[in-house]
């Protein structure tokens, strides 16, 4: 049985529309169990308690029914951004898939990140919300290599699953794309790694790649990280690396990062594959306009 916590509102206004063009945030889950160890929603400022533990938001689907009902403008709903909504409770509890219906039904359109390949199973609320407003499915995927995404992600799909649940959502024309982020200095930020995970997308039919050649490391989280750095990878001296190069710096660019900016947007331009937000946004939301999207004021 999944603990239950309190709320107020669960869809609420973005501050600003530059992260994929979402114009509101919706999270009916505290916490997540991919046991990622870079996760940046294990940052002390969250102040999410026990963070490998799901909650769900208590009487969920009615205040998201409301807020929706409030809103004075349509717009795209994200969700996905401090927990993943497929979790695996998501699979009984249906939270998510019932939110889509809502947004569905009151006329807004869609932005979802997740690592899970249980997204696949809400195709058909998906294509319904099409009909009416933009779709953006975001899968995020760090390495092509599964034994090394199991170290890293070890609750979430193999990375190689994540690659055909996109070729299935791309079947089905939904504007499917992947979440390059973060690529972990001295762990993933090899130039081959980057063009075989762009060959792979491209072979999968992704719509975009959206990078970070890098990473943050905030209080609560850095700690966390550095500590499973050497359990996972021992005699290695990465902890000793990372404090060396970037202390209790918040913002963890690869060195490489240049470089694998410039191999990364040249096999990109390559498969003709988006990999920049001022193209990215205006592609999903082609052919919906707030006019539109008013119409179901």
């Amino acid at each position: 049985m999944i603990e239950q916590i309190p709320a107020k509102h669960i869809v609420t206004k973005t501050r600003t529309s530059d992260w994929f063009g979402m114009d509101y945030n919706m999270n009916i889950y505290h916490g997540c169990c991919h046991g990622c160890i870079y996760c940046d929603s294990r940052s002390s400022c969250y102040q999410i308690r026990d963070f490998d533990r799901v909650r769900a938001k208590e009487n969920a689907l009615q205040i998201i029914r409301d807020d929706l009902r409030r809103k004075v403008k349509k717009g795209v709903v994200g969700t996905g951004a401090m927990s993943d909504p497929y979790n695996p409770f998501e699979a009984e509890l249906y939270l998510t898939r019932h939110a889509l219906e809502l947004i569905d039904a009151f006329g807004f359109g869609i932005g979802i990140a997740t690592k899970s390949t249980l997204m696949e199973r809400d195709v058909d609320v998906l294509e319904s919300i099409r009909e009416h407003s933009p779709v953006l499915l975001k899968v995020t995927v760090t390495t092509p290599y599964d034994q090394l995404a199991k170290k890293l992600e070890p609750g979430a799909p193999p990375s190689s699953a994540r690659m055909e649940l996109i070729a299935r959502l791309r079947r089905h024309k939904l504007f499917t794309g992947i979440l390059l982020m973060p690529v972990l200095p001295f762990i993933e930020d090899e130039e081959e790694a980057v063009i075989k995970l762009v060959t792979m997308a491209g072979e999968a039919g992704a719509s975009f790649i959206y990078p970070a050649f890098g990473m943050t490391l905030r209080d609560g989280q850095r700690e966390w990280y550095l500590d499973h750095l050497e359990e996972l990878f021992p005699g290695q001296g990465l902890k000793l690396q990372y404090l060396k190069r970037y202390g209790n710096s918040y913002e963890c660019a690869s060195p490489k990062a240049k470089k694998l900016w410039d191999a990364f947007t040249a096999e990109c331009e390559k498969r003709h594959i988006l990999y920049q937000m001022k193209d990215i946004i205006p592609a999903y939301k082609r052919g919906y306009t707030y006019t539109q999207l008013s119409l179901f004021d």
